[in-house]
């Protein structure tokens, strides 16, 4: 993996970490999958595929009793979570640990009142992937492909617990049927115009229950950020579903 880092922020300042300088980069998907978890008071929140920690940071900015354990393949780029957490004095209520889910979560674990995860968004079978090793395993599915990826995430939730993910829209099918088969098919849609990606939430029922949220708009017609995704990015404000 690159080991040259450089120093960001998001959340305008809120949190600030390092992130390797070339590969894999962090993106607004991290900010946006932070502000739609939405955990009760005390919650414990598994962070499925943490990489240097972003969402886990950003949640932990906004939501100021929970506790986050990251789970990332990566060992450098779990060091590098491990250092950002320290970096925002969070390392009383966040942590990653290094864990390839094509195997089971260690018990030790328990469970989770929520799981927010940002999965590879690319099948194996039709991506074309980076010369970049760190950043082909963060885009395309390896070890674990989307339907380990959410068995392994339901699994790790109580039973009234909350599952929050962002993805491809072209994909959204394929994510509610797998969620379906798991007796998680309470979905709600959350769709973010004109990015070709929607947050997903679900919660357990037997049969497919599809909803569609209000989207989320974050472009202006001249590129700029809309003022509600501005709220989102630069000001940590939760989204709704």
């Amino acid at each position: 993996m690159e080991t040259s880092t450089t120093e960001d922020a998001l959340l305008a300042g809120r949190v600030r970490f390092r992130q390797p300088r070339r590969g894999y980069r962090v993106a607004v998907d991290a900010v946006l999958l932070a502000a739609a978890t939405s955990p009760p008071p005390r919650a414990r929140v598994l962070d499925l595929g943490a990489g240097v920690g972003a969402v886990g940071l950003c949640l932990a900015s906004r939501v100021r009793d929970c506790c986050v354990i990251g789970v990332e393949l990566q060992p450098d780029l779990a060091d590098l979570a491990k250092r950002n957490v320290e970096a925002n004095g969070m390392a009383d209520r966040v942590r990653t640990i290094v864990h390839d889910i094509a195997r089971p979560l260690p018990e030790a674990l328990g469970k989770f009142d929520c799981v927010a995860t940002n999965p590879p968004y690319l099948a194996a079978a039709v991506a074309d992937p980076s010369p970049d090793q760190s950043k082909a395993l963060a885009t395309v599915e390896s070890s674990a492909d989307l339907a380990r990826w959410l068995r392994v995430a339901t699994a790790a939730l109580v039973p009234n617990g909350t599952l929050t993910l962002i993805h491809r829209s072209d994909r959204l099918d394929e994510i509610a049927s797998h969620l379906a088969r798991l007796g998680w098919g309470d979905v709600t849609v959350k769709r973010l115009p004109p990015a070709p990606r929607v947050l997903v939430r679900a919660r357990q029922a037997g049969a497919l229950q599809l909803h569609d949220s209000t989207p989320l708009t974050l472009h202006k017609p001249d590129g700029g950020y809309t003022d509600d995704a501005e709220a989102v990015l630069r000001h940590a404000a939760s989204i709704v579903f």
